[in-house]
């Protein structure tokens, strides 16, 4: 008797001193990276197309008339691959949208964007990929008879769109802007 008189004045000292101010959850940081604003300015090179690109990335000729454009405050790329059509256009398309389509599997969703300016000649589509898939925006421009551009939005580090997202939201607008002042030549 005297162990469960023991054991009741020990578990009322326990409840009352677990009683006290409740614990609260503290909600999720974001960090707040600023990037400085846009300032274009136009890429002329020795391939069929130009367009403007931020000040801040820098370009990179690959082989042929591919470039990329690398943002190294931000660790990432957007790769720029270029190809001529030749009777292909059918296959060149459905290529550009399986690329984009084969991030499913970690997208939580893709949005599509069309580009129609045919004054221009400029006619594609921009796909904005949330969630945390290898690749946050991708997309392809064409005149649809000569000239087809590809390029997609890779970062250096592993994709967490939650950590990455002030990044990614710049990067899509500087993406925005390459689609709009796009020119063959």
């Amino acid at each position: 008797m005297n162990s469960l008189r023991a054991f009741g004045i020990f578990f009322l000292l326990l409840i009352f001193a677990s009683c006290g101010e409740d614990t609260v959850v503290k909600p999720s940081a974001m960090l707040r990276l600023q990037y400085p604003l846009p300032q274009y300015k136009k890429v002329t090179t020795n391939c069929p197309y130009s367009f403007e690109k931020n000040l801040i990335a820098q370009v990179e000729q690959k082989n042929g008339c591919a470039i990329n454009l690398n943002y190294p405050q931000m660790k990432a790329t957007i790769y720029l691959t270029y190809q001529p059509v030749r009777e292909n256009i059918e296959a060149l398309l459905k290529d550009a949208q399986k690329l984009t389509y084969d991030h499913t599997a970690k997208a939580n969703e893709i949005f599509e964007q069309p580009r129609v300016d045919s004054i221009h000649k400029v006619y594609g589509m921009y796909y904005m990929i949330n969630g945390d898939a290898a690749t946050q925006s991708q997309f392809y421009v064409t005149d649809s008879t000569n000239h087809f551009l590809k390029g997609a939005l890779y970062f250096e580090v592993k994709p967490n769109f939650d950590s990455i997202y002030p990044a990614v939201k710049y990067l899509r607008d500087d993406i925005r802007t390459l689609m709009e002042t796009i020119s063959w030549e």
